[in-house]
């Protein structure tokens, strides 16, 4: 398939976000929990998929959680004790870029967890998100599919890119090293948790852009109507007539171009 242009990707994406946007309003005002759930190879483009949807959303209403290695003391805890701490309250929106699921995927395949807790992950969370589900939450899970080839176009721009460098992590580099360990690892994860309850849903992001719009097209879809009358917004009077800010004897630095 011909690669999409990017003038062509944002004439797209613009009504998907307008749609996003009033979809952010019924869950404020009709008080719903939306929890969305990006998994997939390192570069795959969760991140991207992530800006696209909230670029225009409240962040006091929509946030993002890209948790950090647990601490010593998150480590005795229930596996899922700090992931509950960040679920969504009445009217917010919850973009989890890697979850819970960094146990089926990561720590499984870097040793980081020992098999007990794997398969008691395994064995847990089909329960853990029967009762997110059960009490209202709107939950979405994706894992965004991208073929070993362009993650490694993906990973040499990364390389290249003095902008992108920070995303090269030794636990990218290993992965790339351990890549059927992976592949083996995802297959157990989606047979053990894609439920009625909480499916899966798989998107070709081997193109990020047809990608971006295929899923964020599957998540409007899979909401009801999410169209809100609005209350027309009216400016008042101004206090006086528009006039040239005044900083008393401190002056505003000016953008301008280099010499």
């Amino acid at each position: 398939m011909k690669k999409l242009k990017r003038k062509d990707y944002e004439k797209l994406l613009e009504p998907l976000q307008v749609e996003l946007a009033q979809m952010a309003d019924w869950a404020r005002t009709g008080g719903k929990r939306i929890v969305a759930i990006f998994e997939g190879r390192d570069t795959a483009g969760k991140g991207g998929a992530i800006d696209a949807i909230r670029e225009h959303l409240n962040p006091r209403q929509c946030h993002v959680l890209a948790l950090p290695k647990p601490s010593d003391r998150e480590a005795t805890q229930w596996y899922f004790q700090r992931y509950v701490a960040h679920l969504p309250a009445a009217g917010e929106i919850l973009l989890m870029d890697r979850s819970w699921y960094n146990r089926a995927g990561v720590e499984k395949v870097m040793g980081f967890c020992s098999d007990a807790q794997y398969k008691a992950f395994l064995r847990q969370v089909p329960v853990f998100e029967k009762l997110l589900v059960d009490d209202g939450i709107l939950l979405f899970k994706y894992w965004l599919c991208c073929d070993q080839d362009k993650q490694e176009e993906r990973f040499a721009e990364r390389l290249a890119d003095p902008l992108k460098g920070w995303k090269l992590s030794p636990i990218d580099l290993e992965a790339r090293r351990r890549y059927d360990d992976y592949t083996r690892a995802r297959e157990a994860m989606l047979k053990a948790t894609h439920t009625a309850h909480a499916p899966w849903t798989l998107v070709d992001f081997n193109d990020q852009k047809r990608g971006r719009l295929a899923l964020i097209r599957d998540l409007l879809d899979r909401l009801p109507d999410t169209k809100v009358k609005g209350t027309k917004i009216e400016f008042p009077p101004l206090g006086k007539k528009p006039g040239k800010e005044r900083y008393g004897a401190l002056k505003p630095i000016k953008g301008g171009g280099s010499n």
